[in-house]
């Protein structure tokens, strides 16, 4: 039988309130690949925020056990591709909820690019080099430089909010 509540979840008086508020703030989901051939990966990502200027930066909260970690700084390279709400199950997928027999990548078509894997039906991507990285906190803050951006005309993005996935519309 599957459970309606995560069975994962801590008892309320043992939730971090810091994590909990940061859960109250809608953020757009992306999914960040990074690596070549049998190297490549890819993590959910929705705590991230992009600074105009020239160059623009991006910075990417990511655990510093992921692959995704590892990746960027090994390869210097990485992109940003922002979900619709119909991508909410690839989603899933590259957060680790739901699982994809044969790895991450054989459930969506993609291209390999100098940057990392392009996911090819997703349209709005940052192209970005590595900067920097550091631990934080229980996370770490990943810093690109933005080299190149794709955008479409995305209507109907996917947002993260209070552990789920929403519309931005009805």
């Amino acid at each position: 039988m599957i459970h309606s509540e995560n069975p994962f979840q801590p008892e309320p008086a043992d939730r971090d309130n810091a994590r909990r508020f940061r859960g109250r703030l809608p953020a757009g989901v992306t999914i960040v690949t990074a690596g070549a051939g049998a190297a490549t990966t890819g993590l959910t990502v929705s705590s991230l925020f992009v600074v105009e200027g020239v160059p623009a930066l991006v910075h990417l909260v990511v655990g510093p056990t992921t692959d995704l970690w590892t990746s960027t700084a090994d390869t210097g390279r990485f992109i940003v591709h922002l979900c619709r709400y119909e991508d909410h199950r690839l989603a899933e997928v590259f957060a680790g909820l739901s699982p994809s027999p044969g790895g991450l990548f054989t459930t969506v078509e993609s291209t390999p690019s100098e940057w990392g894997p392009v996911l090819t039906d997703l349209g709005d991507r940052l192209y970005c080099s590595f900067l920097t990285r550091e631990e934080t906190g229980w996370s770490g803050v990943v810093v690109g430089q933005v080299d190149r951006v794709e955008v479409s005309d995305l209507t109907d993005p996917l947002i993260h909010f209070r552990s789920g996935y929403h519309r931005l519309m009805p």
